[in-house]
């Protein structure tokens, strides 16, 4: 793959930055698009947008830090590796859950509905994201003969994130972009069927793509870091799946009217 684009002087464009930049700006405009139709001030949602950007870089960072503390705490050029490598996607979505709660409760906008917003545009994101992954070689799967298997040839990928070179791999970037796509469109294509309740579409993510998550984690080939005998991200999965359901169940009960369900109300009503 490519995990350079380009270089001017000193300065170095890699095909992850502008992916990861790609996946945000995707994800940020069709949460402002969808903040328009449900009627919430898309200033307010573009700046609760920034805040979770930001916590998700570095919740991405860190938890890979914590995974990986051996590989990045030897010595101050092994941290600074860590500006090249990608990150854990559930660190991300953690640490920006936290901040959007926050953001979101020091506002008073419409909790779940807020959350709904937002999650179709994580799940668009993280397609691209993913692709860039693809790219520069991380996240990368375990050996395999499976007829769709990946070889990367790069040096740069062997030097920057560790990728076998001249081996075949399951494309688990590929397999996880897929997955998220698939997820994408679930959630849009279901969001007003039935009984529409606030935070079903955002919990309904989080179950999907912990299960997702957790399979794709098997394929996996890239060291990790283990609890009780499963990957990091497999474990939060395992926590994450029953929690979500838990949710849908609850919300189900108490939770108003989508709002899509209430404008449709009120057109009815006044026609």
């Amino acid at each position: 793959m490519f995990p350079e684009l380009f270089s001017i002087g000193p300065i170095t464009i890699y095909s992850y930055g502008v992916m990861l930049a790609t996946s945000y700006l995707l994800g940020l405009w069709l949460a402002m698009r969808r903040a328009r139709q449900w009627g919430l001030d898309p200033s307010r949602v573009l700046d609760l947008g920034i805040y979770i950007i930001i916590a998700a870089l570095v919740g991405a960072k860190l938890l890979l830090f914590i995974v990986d503390f051996d590989q990045f705490s030897g010595s101050m050029a092994d941290l600074l590796s860590l500006a090249r490598s990608g990150g854990v996607f559930y660190g991300g979505l953690i640490l920006a859950v936290v901040v959007a709660f926050w953001y979101i409760g020091r506002y008073k906008l419409p909790f779940w509905t807020t959350c709904d917003i937002f999650a179709p545009g994580i799940a668009l994101g993280h397609v691209t994201g993913r692709l860039g992954c693809l790219a520069a070689g991380c996240c990368y799967g375990s050996p395999t003969d499976v007829p769709w298997a990946i070889t990367f040839t790069n040096p740069l990928a062997a030097a920057n994130v560790g990728t076998p070179l001249g081996i075949a791999l399951h494309p688990t970037q590929i397999y996880e972009a897929g997955a998220e796509l698939l997820i994408l469109g679930f959630l849009l294509g279901t969001e007003r069927r039935g009984k529409p309740f606030a935070g079903r579409t955002f919990w309904a993510y989080m179950f999907l793509y912990a299960v997702s998550r957790f399979i794709v984690e098997i394929y996996r080939g890239d060291p990790r870091g283990m609890v009780f005998g499963f990957s990091t991200s497999q474990f939060i999965s395992l926590v994450l799946a029953p929690m979500s359901l838990l949710m849908l169940m609850w919300l189900s009960k108490t939770a108003p009217a989508a709002p899509s369900q209430v404008t449709k109300r009120r057109r009815t009503s006044a026609a």
